[in-house]
C-alpha cells in the first residue's frame, strides 16, 4: 500500500464517520420536531386554556384550602366579615383602570389628564390592597403558628419555607 492510498483510507473513515454523526444529527432533530408538533396538535386543548377565577373570592378561596382546616375557615370568615369593603375597593380600583383606558382613547390626548387618572388608579389599588391586606392580618391573629406558617410560604413551593436574609 502506498503512502497516497493510506491518506485516502483515513480520509475515507473519517468522511464515514462524519456522515454516520450527521445522519444520527439530522434523525434527532427531525424526531424532536415531530414529537413537539405531535405534542401541539395532539394536546387536551381544553386543560391549556382554562380560564382562572381571579375574583377576590376565589383567590381567598385558594390560599384558604393550603391552610390547616380550622385556620382555612378563619381566613374565609374574616373575609366574609369584610367582603363587602373589600370587593368595594376592588370595584373602585377597576372603575379607575377604566377611567385610564377612556383618556388614552380620547382625542386630544392630554398627559396631564393622564397622570391624574393615574394617579387616581394608583390611590384605588393602594385602598385595595390595604383592605385586603387588613382582611389577611386580621385573620392571622386568630391563625396557630402552623397555620401563620403556611400564610409565610404563600405561594406554595415558591420560598420553600425559608426565612427571610
Amino acid at each position: 500500500m502506498t503512502m497516497a492510498s493510506s491518506v485516502h483510507l483515513g480520509e475515507d473513515r473519517a468522511s464515514r464517520w462524519i456522515l454516520l454523526v450527521s445522519l444520527g444529527l439530522n434523525l434527532f432533530f427531525i424526531a424532536a420536531g415531530g414529537t413537539l408538533a405531535a405534542r401541539h396538535y395532539f394536546a387536551d386543548k381544553t386543560v391549556a386554556t382554562a380560564p382562572v377565577d381571579r375574583s377576590v373570592a376565589a383567590r381567598i378561596e385558594r390560599l384558604a384550602a393550603t391552610l390547616p382546616p380550622a385556620d382555612g375557615d378563619i381566613l374565609r370568615a374574616e373575609y366574609r366579615a369584610n367582603a363587602a369593603a373589600v370587593d368595594g375597593s376592588r370595584d373602585a380600583y377597576r372603575k379607575a383602570q377604566d377611567e385610564v383606558r377612556g383618556v388614552l382613547r380620547s382625542e386630544p390626548f392630554s398627559s396631564d389628564a393622564m397622570r391624574a387618572e393615574m394617579s387616581k388608579a394608583r390611590s384605588a389599588r393602594q385602598t385595595f390592597a390595604h383592605q385586603l391586606q387588613d382582611v389577611v392580618a386580621a385573620a392571622a391573629a386568630k391563625m396557630t403558628p402552623a397555620g401563620r406558617n403556611k400564610l409565610a410560604d404563600w405561594p406554595p413551593g415558591q420560598r420553600g419555607g425559608e426565612p427571610p436574609r
